[in-house]
C-alpha cells in the first residue's frame, strides 16, 4: 500500500521507489501482485506518464487510510512505552498572533525528535475541514466572533479586531481613527468572498450601512500588502498582525470589525503526538467538542 499511494503521488515508479528506499523491480513487481490478489489493475503506464485507473482511485483513499491506522498504532504503542512519535500535521491562517507558533513548533521538536512535524497554510474553512477528514490534527484559525466551527473539539486563544492599512502618502494615512462610513469610498483589498477573513469585515460594513467595493481578492495578507503599497486600494487586517508590515500606516478604526482565533482539533481522540502538542499549548485535549454539524 506505501508503495501504491507513493506512485500516485509521484506519478512516477523510478521516484516512488527512490522515496521508498527499494529498486524499481522491487516495487513495481509488489504492486503487480497486490493488483493480482485484487483482481484489478490499480495504473494505467505508458511510456509517458502513469496514472490511476478507476480502480486505483477507489483504492488510494482506504490504502491511505489504512497506513494512517497503522502509524497511529505503533505511535500509540511508543506512547505506552514514554515515547512520543509519529506524524503531527498543523495548519495555520497566515495571521495567526494569538501563539508564536514557530517557537511553539521549534519547542515541540527539541522534545520529540521522534515525531514527524508538517505544516499547511491556508484559510479557516480549509483547514476545518482537514482537521474533520483527520489529513490534519490542529489547525489555528481567525474567525468572526460567537462563530466557532462545527463538528471538531475547539478553545477560544484571544480576541482582537481589525484595522485599516493605506499606502504611504494615502489622504487617510495621517488619521489615526475614522469610521467605517469614511471608507465608503475606497476600493478594498480583501480576502474571498464567504472565507472567515472576509465575513468579518463584510458583517461591519453591513452593521454600520456602509456598502464598498472590493476590487482585489487576494489569499495572503503578503500579497494584500503588494496591492495596498502600489495604492491599488485599501485593506483591513487584525491589529495584533500589522506590525509584521511596518512600512503600511495603519488607521484604528472606531467601529472595527471583531475577531478571534481559535485552536480546533479533531473530535475523535487525537493522536499521541497531537495530544502532546496540545498538552504543550496547555489546552486539555479531552474538552468538549464544538456544536455538531448540520
Amino acid at each position: 500500500m506505501r508503495y501504491v499511494v507513493a506512485v500516485a503521488e509521484t506519478g512516477n515508479f523510478t521516484r516512488a521507489a527512490e522515496r521508498c528506499l527499494v529498486v524499481q523491480s522491487a516495487l513495481s513487481h509488489q504492486i503487480a501482485r497486490l493488483e493480482r490478489e485484487l483482481g484489478a489493475r490499480l495504473f494505467e503506464r505508458t511510456s509517458r506518464r502513469v496514472r490511476l485507473t478507476s480502480a486505483g482511485e477507489a483504492f488510494l483513499p482506504a490504502a491511505r487510510q489504512a497506513l494512517e491506522a497503522a502509524e497511529r498504532a505503533r505511535a500509540e504503542v511508543a506512547a505506552a512505552a514514554g515515547e512520543i512519535r509519529g506524524r503531527l500535521a498543523v495548519g495555520a491562517i497566515p495571521t495567526v498572533t494569538a501563539v508564536d507558533l514557530p517557537t511553539e513548533l521549534r519547542r515541540f521538536h527539541l522534545r520529540h525528535r521522534r515525531v514527524r512535524i508538517s505544516l499547511r497554510s491556508g484559510a479557516s474553512e480549509e483547514l476545518t475541514e482537514r482537521v474533520r477528514q483527520g489529513t490534519l490534527d490542529v489547525a489555528f484559525l481567525g474567525l468572526p466572533v460567537g462563530a466557532p466551527p462545527r463538528g471538531v473539539r475547539g478553545r477560544e486563544l484571544a480576541r482582537g479586531h481589525l484595522v485599516a492599512v493605506v499606502a504611504p502618502g494615502h489622504p487617510l494615512a495621517d488619521r489615526e481613527q475614522v469610521e467605517l462610513r469614511h471608507l465608503s469610498d475606497e476600493p478594498f483589498v480583501d480576502f474571498p468572498a464567504g472565507t472567515a477573513g472576509r465575513i468579518q469585515s463584510d458583517e461591519a460594513f453591513a452593521a454600520a450601512g456602509v456598502r464598498r467595493e472590493v476590487a482585489f481578492e487576494v489569499s495572503s495578507p503578503d500579497f494584500m500588502a503588494r496591492l495596498i503599497r502600489q495604492g491599488l486600494g485599501i485593506g483591513m487586517l487584525p491589529a495584533d498582525f500589522v506590525s509584521e508590515l511596518p512600512d503600511l500606516p495603519v488607521v484604528r478604526l472606531g467601529d472595527a470589525p471583531a475577531r478571534m482565533e481559535y485552536l480546533v482539533w479533531s473530535g475523535s481522540s487525537p493522536s499521541p503526538a497531537a495530544a502532546a502538542f496540545l498538552s504543550a499549548l496547555g489546552v486539555p485535549a479531552a474538552g468538549p467538542p464544538g456544536p455538531p454539524g448540520p
